[in-house]
């Protein structure tokens, strides 16, 4: 035994994992480029940035907060961190109860032509640009020519009324995603072992008793990787989404007030005020706190259930 346990201690040669390697070099060289050679760039919220000057030569702000200072002390800050995590904590609610619903009842589907064209119906929308969504939003909501104002005989101004918002941006989100969601589901219930439910059948078990006991306890280790990941994207636009909140409601200044975000209002202000200091600094911002949230998020999973925590 002691032996053995050594063997299984001892070091794989390099030579046998170097193929594990190469394969890896396109993705680990691409995470190089797109997220730790821009890492520099974070200077810029503690500069007076000037772009002929460069990072390292723009003079540094004084106070070395005040790319903060201009952020924090305006109320859009606290408008758009509150949609922000509103958003975010609705549409992962939403989406994971939709997704695993769904997920179950289609793997109830057994004939192989209907859970075919089910799956497909339900994943289109998953491959339709924000753009084109877009679109089909604009000719239901238009005021004067949209289906359901013309269809029910009435007079909302849908693109001037922020509230209607709060319910229109999670329920577009929700119909894009679903399927995409759904589909994670199936794969990981589609790994039980089958003789779960016969030993529960011939016991009586019922289907409802079946999902209750069976299902999703054994999913629930992927709903909550899902659902870590997913916290800590609670400060971006929607798990990077954030151009449904640019796009869905034509960019209407009617409606920050319940549709601005913070990617919104970083790309707004770097585009109309050309201030890359306090974009970068609000891009921070939203950076260091969802690294908080995940290290928290963890941290509570790892001492209810240690199996199931992502590090």
């Amino acid at each position: 035994m002691k032996k053995r346990n050594k063997a299984m201690r001892r070091k794989v040669p390099l030579k046998r994992q170097l193929p594990f390697y190469i394969m890896m070099a396109p993705g680990l060289l691409l995470i190089a480029l797109l997220f730790y050679c821009p890492l520099p760039g974070i200077l810029i919220a503690f500069k007076d940035f000037n772009p002929n000057d460069g990072i390292l030569g723009s003079p540094w702000m004084d106070p070395w907060f005040k790319n903060f200072e201009f952020f924090f002390k305006s109320d859009t800050a606290r408008i758009v961190t509150f949609n922000t995590i509103f958003y975010n904590i609705l549409e992962m609610l939403l989406v994971t109860l939709g997704a695993v619903t769904l997920a179950i009842l289609l793997n109830e589907v057994k004939g192989k032509v209907s859970s075919t064209i089910y799956k497909g119906a339900i994943l289109l929308p998953t491959f339709l640009s924000w753009i084109v969504i877009q679109y089909i939003l604009f000719a239901l909501l238009s005021v004067d020519r949209g289906i359901i104002n013309n269809s029910f005989g009435m007079d909302i101004a849908w693109y001037s009324d922020a509230g209607y918002w709060r319910f229109i941006m999670p329920l577009a989100y929700m119909w894009k995603n679903i399927g995409y969601y759904s589909v994670l589901y199936m794969a990981a219930i589609a790994g039980i072992n089958t003789d779960y439910y016969e030993a529960a059948q011939l016991d009586g078990a019922t289907k409802w008793q079946q999902i209750k006991k069976i299902t999703l306890p054994l999913i629930k280790p992927t709903i909550i990787v899902l659902s870590l990941l997913w916290v800590g994207k609670l400060f971006n636009g929607g798990l990077g989404d954030w151009n449904a909140f640019f796009s869905l409601p034509n960019n209407s200044g009617a409606l920050y007030r319940t549709t601005d975000v913070i990617d919104t209002y970083v790309y707004r202000s770097l585009r109309t005020l050309g201030d890359y200091g306090m974009s970068t600094a609000a891009g921070l911002y939203q950076s260091l706190m969802g690294l908080v949230l995940v290290f928290g998020a963890n941290t509570v999973i790892k001492k209810v259930d240690p199996d199931s925590a992502l590090f």
